[in-house]
């Protein structure tokens, strides 16, 4: 048995803290420090700077923040692993080398590539239209574990898994085999935990009153044991929360079901057990695995067309009737509203009645327009929205002067044969190895025992109208055009009333007209004492075309947790 694996993550976006690697390598003992750079928003970011400079289409950052802790790292010997690599990681590990050179630094790179399909569409399924910017099948930590066994010093990635930047090494640093699916389900988890970086140590949490440290939240890491179970903790005297309430926010963040397909293994997070085990410590065990798909999930990107924003002020009284007039001049004046590719119109109501400042008297009418023609919705629509100006509402003013059109794009989910795809780790050597997929095939995995659930516990005793984050808790986020929600209970009263409570249409109810018409799937998994919900298409084509203020769907988890509901009295004392 070898002692559990240090594993720090240092990012969880293109553009998190600069200084969080640092912070990391400096804040106390680490085998691996690992960056997560990837969103699928980030690969359409990634395509434009790469047509404009075809040797980029990586994340420049980490070059950054590698260059102040790269000796510290060898002289310690933690290993770097980072899937900053994007839609260039041989360009990375070139640049990785450049600055070592610089530094007079001697460093082993290696690089996984294999994921960029751009030249090789024709096994994608759905068939691919046109040539999208970017086209990257979602790899596993199997490369990364080769290029760590070869002594790699730094590794970068083009487009693994999230989670792959722990499983590879922790199968690395433990000898785990293919078919060990417990063990790399428990890595699959502890990755998904730490992969967004702080939000596993209180960031974005919704009960402040727990978190004792309102500092900004130190970086998380996992303790990798051989067995797959891990414990989530942080550097000491860093701000921010570790608890079972936090590492349950992150575990239901931008899922679906209980089961959680990956390529290396389909983790089954209903399986999983979490126990407060010390201050700012958490333990995850009992996950259990099984064989991951047969196929690879795609990312793609393709440029949509270009759109522009016009938010109009309306003031005061008679809100909905400005608001009518000013939508109505505004598409006469253009010619009407045909001539678009695409119309959204909102009304945002921020007002109250006998508002007690200005501001608390303001709507904004927000109107966005798109065409694959720039000309029809560049400044010939936002300069026709100010020429109003005179001519308008009473009150009438804007958000922004007139502006320039914007290119957007569209995301589309695909899935392509393993056998179409060829996962490769260069070492640092320059020797080219494939990487062979894992077993494909497994016994199928239950989940654990639920718990007592008690029906009648919502009644007794009377119910009052309460907000329902008075019970619950909640995390959202996108995962294309869909959004998903996770609520969870902090004791097993709350839980037996909210599974109970939170049906599908009590929870279409609750989210309002714009998911009316939308699919919504509910997944209960008791072991979390939460609900995980999915909305199908609220985000249209995803975060970079979505037209809603809330693109990624960031507060949707805040919304439902404010609408009123009746409570049952009980939980609430």
């Amino acid at each position: 048995m070898t002692r559990p694996v240090l594993i720090g993550n240092c990012s969880g976006f293109y553009g998190d803290r600069l200084a969080a690697m640092r912070e990391m390598v400096e804040g106390g003992p680490l085998d691996v420090v690992c960056g997560d750079y990837l969103a699928e928003l980030t690969m359409l970011i990634l395509a434009k700077a790469q047509a404009k400079d075809p040797g980029g289409g990586y994340a420049r950052t980490f070059l950054t923040q590698l260059e102040q802790v790269l000796g510290t790292c060898l002289d310690r010997g933690t290993r770097v692993v980072a899937n900053a690599g994007g839609l260039n990681p041989a360009g990375l590990a070139d640049a990785v080398r450049a600055l070592a050179d610089r530094l007079g630094l001697p460093v082993r790179v290696a690089h996984v590539e294999g994921d960029d399909l751009r030249g090789s569409l024709a096994a994608i399924t759905p068939p691919v239209e046109g040539t999208p910017v970017s086209a990257n099948a979602y790899l596993g930590g199997w490369g990364i574990a080769a290029a760590l066994g070869a002594g790699a010093d730094v590794v970068v990635t083009g487009r693994v898994t999230d989670a792959s930047l722990v499983v590879g090494p922790a199968a690395w640093w433990h000898g785990w085999a293919r078919d060990d699916l417990d063990a790399l389900a428990g890595a699959v988890a502890a990755g998904h935990v730490i992969e967004c970086g702080p939000q596993a140590t209180g960031g974005n949490y919704p009960f402040l009153d727990e978190i004792t440290d309102l500092r900004l939240p130190g970086f998380p890491i996992a303790e990798v044991a051989a067995d797959g179970s891990s414990v989530i903790t942080k550097h000491p005297g860093t701000g921010g929360l570790v608890s079972v309430g936090t590492v349950t926010a992150q575990l239901l963040y931008e899922i679906a079901g209980p089961a959680y397909p990956g390529p290396d293994v389909t983790a089954h997070f209903d399986t999983l057990v979490l126990e407060q085990a010390g201050e700012h410590r958490v333990a995850i065990s009992g996950t259990r695995g099984s064989a991951p798909p047969e196929t690879l999930k795609v990312a793609l990107n393709d440029v949509g067309g270009f759109r522009n924003t016009m938010t109009f002020v309306l003031t005061g009284l008679d809100v909905e009737a400005k608001a009518a007039r000013a939508e109505a001049q505004l598409f006469d004046a253009l010619g009407g509203r045909d001539r678009f590719a695409e119309v959204d119109v909102r009304l945002l109501r921020f007002d109250t009645p006998d508002a007690p400042s200005n501001d608390r008297a303001t709507a904004h009418l927000r109107i966005t327009v798109k065409s694959p023609d720039p000309a029809t919705v560049g400044r010939a629509f936002s300069g026709a929205a100010v020429e109003l100006a005179l001519a308008g509402y009473a009150g009438f003013h804007t958000t922004t002067p007139p502006t320039a059109e914007s290119a957007y794009g569209v995301y589309r989910p695909a899935a392509v044969p393993r056998g179409a795809v060829e996962h490769v780790v260069v070492l640092p050597d320059g020797t080219r190895h494939p990487v062979p997929d894992p077993p494909l095939c497994s016994a199928p995995v239950a989940a654990a025992p639920a718990g007592p659930v008690r029906p009648g516990a919502q009644s007794s005793g009377g119910t009052v109208r309460a907000p329902l984050g008075r019970v619950c808790g909640a995390r959202s986020g996108d995962k294309g055009g869909d959004a998903n929600v996770g609520l969870w209970a902090r004791d097993d009263a709350g839980y037996a009333w909210l599974s109970a409570y939170l049906t599908a249409a009590r929870l279409r109810e609750l989210l309002g007209p714009e998911a009316a018409d939308l699919g919504i799937e509910r997944f209960a998994l008791p072991n979390l004492r939460a609900v995980n919900v999915v909305v199908h298409g609220l985000l249209g084509d995803g975060v970079a075309s979505s037209t809603r203020p809330d693109p990624q769907a960031k507060g949707l988890g805040e919304y439902l947790r404010s609408r009123v509901v009746d409570v049952p009295a009980e939980l609430l004392r």
